[in-house]
């Protein structure tokens, strides 16, 4: 079987990785005694999902949806894990004065919250804003003020990802999303998954939901060009009116560009996105890979499992 083909995908949540096979989604967590437990959650066939997911343009929203719901469920055993560390450390001694793994898990789950009303609202409106007070009279040429809002949104955005990424649980978090990428690309090249194999592979990926970020304000200028708004408040409304359809946008035009990534000539349509993950993605140490290799293992072998046919 060619191992080029794969279409795994992978999410970090903290102290682990989740990796979404054919049939099931496998978390991986790191427990603070070193041994790593696992979730594994069978991926349930939903007909009218599926029907939308071969929809272009609503898949994207699909998509989205599917991602928060699945890294809401994974981040929660996550906590749950570190929950019932916790409490058997209790029972042998009281440690007054430090802070617990739980509180750490849930500012990851109140900054992921903070982080999808940042980019799809506060991401929208507010370079709008700025864009419209600052350079409205300047000129008339809306693309020009569309160019110059989507510049805006790229330095807010960037500024963001570095600020958050130098918190030390946040440098955690993108550290395990470097593993898990190093894992696919190992995987793909058709390595044994071993912590030095894996290690030589970079942290960037094409297929990282990092790449779909960039897209969706690269193609929200184009969109918004489109349509002609008379002040700021008509301009305001109509970005939140459009934000669906630069999402659905955003999804294919990231599906485009991961099947060009094999054409060197095209291979630079990945390219906003992969410097981007440069502020998504850290090195990560050598037990970080070893727990993203345990939950891709853990999904491969559930998948050949049940993808088996069974005997009568």
């Amino acid at each position: 079987m060619s191992q080029n083909n794969a279409i795994y995908g992978g999410q970090a949540v903290i102290e682990g990785v989740m990796f979404a096979g054919k049939t099931v989604n496998v978390t991986a967590v790191r427990a603070k005694d070193g041994s790593i437990q696992y979730l594994e959650v069978p991926k349930q066939e939903v007909k009218w999902v599926n029907a939308l997911k071969k929809i272009p343009l609503l898949r994207g929203i699909v998509a989205l949806v599917e991602s928060a719901a699945k890294g809401a469920q994974h981040l929660n055993f996550a906590a749950e894990t570190y929950a019932d560390e916790d409490e058997k450390q209790k029972q042998e001694k009281e440690k007054p004065g430090v802070v617990s793994n739980i509180a750490m898990i849930l500012g990851v789950a109140v900054i992921g919250v903070l982080t999808f009303l940042f980019g799809k609202f506060v991401l929208t409106l507010v370079p709008t804003a700025i864009e419209q007070l600052l350079f409205a009279k300047l000129f008339d040429n809306q693309i020009g003020h569309n160019l110059i809002e989507g510049l805006i949104k790229i330095i807010l955005l960037v500024g963001y990802l570095y600020f958050i990424s130098l918190t030390p649980m946040i440098k955690r978090l993108f550290q395990y999303h470097g593993a898990e990428h190093k894992v696919i690309s190992a995987y793909e090249a058709g390595l044994d998954l071993t912590v030095q194999n894996v290690q030589k592979f970079s942290t960037l990926h094409y297929r990282c939901g990092s790449s779909f970020m960039v897209f969706t304000v690269i193609i929200g200028v184009i969109i918004y060009s489109f349509f002609p708004y008379d002040g700021i408040w008509e301009r305001m409304l109509q970005r939140i009116i459009l934000l669906p359809v630069v999402i659905g946008v955003s999804y294919e035009v990231l599906r485009i560009t991961n099947s060009f990534r094999e054409i060197p000539v095209l291979r630079f349509l990945g390219y906003p996105g992969l410097w981007l993950q440069k502020l998504t993605t850290k090195e990560p140490a050598d037990d970080m890979v070893e727990v993203s290799i345990a939950s891709f293992n853990r999904m491969r072998e559930i998948d050949v499992r049940l993808s088996k046919p069974s005997e009568v």
